[in-house]
């Protein structure tokens, strides 16, 4: 990538991871009775976002400098996960946090590499439900659960 890209790319993700650690502590501490309030991933995401932008920023002064080449977008495999993801986001509630995300992560796990469908199952599989166990059972959060028809 471009030198001058990545480090505009780096000012703006440190901006934004900023805003999320400062909105997150404005949101409510606790919400339906759950341990874990929503403030919490907010703020992980900025504090991720803002040490992953700080890293990446520290990498463009030591990185070398690469010769351009000019790359052919692909847009297929953008939209068809861009289509799971607002698949996702308006199913999440009705269906269930673990069938959407498993079939979510099936979907763009098949859209970056087709050939493996069982390693893409697996990992789908055991993601969903051990997020959905840490959350829901250790951390005594709440996500949408299964669905009345399942």
């Amino acid at each position: 990538m471009d030198i001058k890209f990545d480090r505009i790319a780096a000012i703006v993700f440190l901006a934004v991871g900023v805003l999320f650690i400062i909105g997150s502590r404005s949101i409510a501490s606790s919400s339906y009775g759950s341990v874990v309030g929503p403030d919490i991933f907010p703020f992980f995401l900025g504090v991720l976002l803002t040490i992953l932008s700080i890293r990446l920023f520290y990498e463009t002064f030591n990185g070398k400098t690469q010769e351009k080449k000019k790359e052919k977008l692909q847009y297929k495999p953008f939209l068809i996960i861009l289509a799971a993801t607002l698949i996702y986001i308006l199913t999440l509630e009705s269906v269930g946090y673990v069938i959407t995300t498993f079939l979510f992560l099936f979907v763009c796990f098949q859209t970056m590499e087709r050939s493996k469908w069982l390693t893409s199952l697996i990992i789908a599989g055991c993601f969903s439900c051990l997020v959905y166990f840490i959350f829901v059972e250790i951390l005594k959060g709440t996500l949408p659960g299964w669905p009345i028809w399942f």
